[in-house]
């Protein structure tokens, strides 16, 4: 695991300025703290730093082929690159390291960009061709590993993470308010952009090539896509094998390292089969690491703890306390933009937990989007088949109701019925409702905003979709939220701390497989992640399957009423950069009425503290 930087300039009389290489490198030596390394011809330069995982002596980036026609710089892991290697070299191919940078940089001679349909793997990388003075790039499948660019007409630029690039010299950075608004609605940037509106992110699945000597000619392709096809004949108990079998081949594969590997064990079902699998797998003790809170409603620990029992794991616990909001300058730092899930705070500490006795560890996310496993699946289809009518919810009597009762009263679920008609997807999946981020923006913000871009995005997305309405709603929330979220979410909190966190279930073969079960036999019921459950059964505890999902939730709603009640007033009705977009009285009312119980507002209260945060220290 590492992270890249680089850049090129469109003029190939100009020079790329080392010094300024090493400023974009540096930025981001917690990504790789054990090497670093530069290449730069002329008008193009490449920067990497290193994490060591993999030949640990002879990994040394950026690489070459044999040729010395390409080089590469990569940030991931290619787990097949063994498999891989063999075939190359029955082709003829030599090698010089044990690396799976040098498999890709061949497979990339060999095939082009071809070369991506052999990667089993998360990635971000790009090639610089010295013969054909073109470059390429890509990113993994599902986008576990970032990658951001930046192009005006006389560069292009990139880097893993946003401050390689705003560490760049003559950096267009101006705040986007699109992307403020999109922040605002789902509680993270799009997917292709960034809260900068000049800085773009290379989608998932998806690869580029430029030619520097035509300017501007940045061409972005997509190589795979999630595609749903319900085989229905095929039995459950069929589906139950096949999913046993190739998730645990995805595991497998995942515990290849050339240094210390364990887990992190929330007590939900995904961490617990990854565990359970490793110890299947592995002739020692895995290490396992948990993450609880004193608020007992919030405290996963005792599952984690009967998988620990099971599998006699070497097992290390942390328990994260209000003081944690001390945390909050450091998020915005690694995160780069506004970033709204509190549970940034446990994965950090649970991976700079991890670190000190581990490089890699290996996570359960992503079975909650292949196998249906959010509570919200359940609600929305329950509300699809009620017997509301939109004549009567959208009434004058009625709409306006919902938006002063408690949540608790009608459920989310309802508000989604609602965003059936246009306002819809908004209610149920926005963070701040497009009625609320017309109260919260000043009128000048507001002015320059179209307020429902936000939802029309999901809408297309969600509409993209040529299959039944549960796959709909799980394509959706791999498209936008565990990319934006949930991945980002890791990577940047892992990373942070020089861990490699390694993801499992979202093996890309692992998930075509999943696109061929029906939903039949994901969501039965109430009963969320049916088929996955019912492969693993014999190996988790009873408890682990069918105690209700938590999440890796955070008890803001009792921190901000109590021990941080005085700091979230101080800090948000005080701020001179919330002022320049918001209106703070709204802000006041919505810090009031969590108080007094009407709602609770503890997420959009974090939300405006990191925002706060961000805009203290870009000073924007």
């Amino acid at each position: 695991m590492c992270g890249i930087a680089g850049k090129i300039f469109f003029d190939p009389s100009r020079n790329i300025d080392v010094r300024e290489l090493r400023k974009m490198t540096n930025v981001i030596s917690h990504r790789g703290p054990d090497d670093e390394g530069h290449f730069i011809e002329g008008n193009i330069g490449l920067g990497f730093r290193r994490l060591s995982i993999i030949d640990l002596s002879t990994g040394h980036q950026p690489m070459s082929d044999m040729s010395g026609r390409y080089w590469i710089t990569f940030n991931g892991e290619i787990y097949n690159y063994q498999e891989k290697r063999k075939e190359l070299q029955k082709k003829g191919y030599t090698f010089k390291t044990n690396t799976d940078t040098e498999v890709i940089v061949n497979l990339f001679a060999e095939y082009k960009e071809d070369c991506l349909e052999h990667l089993r793997g998360m990635f971000g990388f790009v090639i610089w061709d010295k013969k054909e003075k073109v470059l390429f790039g890509a990113r993994d499948r599902f986008g576990i590993k970032p990658f951001h660019y930046y192009i005006d007409n006389e560069k292009f630029v990139w880097g893993s993470e946003l401050k390689s690039i705003v560490n760049s010299n003559d950096i267009n950075k101006d705040l986007s308010l699109s992307s403020l608004d999109y922040y605002f609605a789902y509680g993270y940037s799009k997917r292709d952009k960034s809260i900068y509106r000049n800085i773009n992110k290379l989608e998932p699945a998806q690869y580029f090539y430029l030619k520097p000597n035509e300017r501007k000619k940045l061409v972005i392709k997509s190589y795979w896509d999630v595609s749903f096809q319900p085989d229905h004949s095929k039995s459950e108990d069929y589906w139950k094998e096949e999913i046993y079998t190739t998730l645990e081949e995805s595991v497998k594969m995942r515990m290849r390292s050339d240094v210390p590997l364990g887990a992190f064990l929330s007590g939900g079902v995904d961490s617990s089969i990854v565990v359970a699998l490793m110890a299947k797998n592995s002739n020692q003790a895995i290490k396992t690491f948990s993450i609880g809170f004193k608020e007992e409603k919030y405290n996963e620990l005792k599952y984690a703890r009967q998988v620990v029992d099971r599998y006699k794991t070497d097992h290390h616990e942390y328990i994260v306390e209000p003081e944690s909001i001390d945390l909050l300058p450091k998020l915005v730092q690694a995160y780069d933009e506004p970033f709204a899930d509190s549970s940034a705070i446990p994965t950090y500490y649970v991976s700079k937990f991890a670190r000190n006795h581990v490089t890699v560890a290996l996570t359960g996310d992503g079975g909650d989007e292949l196998f249906a496993g959010y509570n919200s699946y359940v609600k929305m289809l329950a509300i699809k088949k009620t017997f509301y009518n939109t004549k009567f919810t959208n009434s004058a009597v009625f709409k306006p109701l919902n938006k002063l009762v408690p949540d608790y009263f009608f459920g989310k679920g309802y508000s989604y019925y609602l965003s059936k008609n246009k306002d819809l997807i908004s209610a149920y999946f926005c963070f701040w409702k497009d009625y609320e981020r017309r109260k919260i923006f000043n009128s000048n913000t507001r002015d320059q905003i179209n307020i429902n871009s936000a939802e029309r995005y999901k809408e297309e997305i969600l509409n993209n979709f040529n299959t039944d309405f549960i796959s709909k709603v799980q394509g959706l929330d791999m498209k936008t939220y565990m990319v934006d979220d949930i991945l980002t979410k890791v990577d940047r909190a892992s990373m942070l701390s020089s861990l490699e966190a390694r993801v499992p279930i979202l093996d890309h073969k692992f998930a075509e497989l999943s696109y061929k079960i029906p939903s039949k036999y994901k969501l039965q019921g109430n009963s969320k992640k049916h088929i996955l459950k019912e492969a693993f059964r014999d190996i988790l505890p009873p408890d682990i399957i069918g105690h209700k999902k938590q999440g890796f939730s955070v008890p803001l709603k009792h921190w901000f009423k109590g021990d941080l009640k005085e700091y979230a007033f101080d800090t948000l009705l005080n701020s001179k950069y919330l002022e320049e977009y918001l209106d703070l009285n709204y802000v006041k009312i919505i810090l009031e009425n969590h108080q007094k119980g009407v709602r609770d507002y503890s997420s959009k209260i974090w939300s405006l503290l990191f925002l706060n945060e961000w805009l203290k220290q870009t000073k924007l």
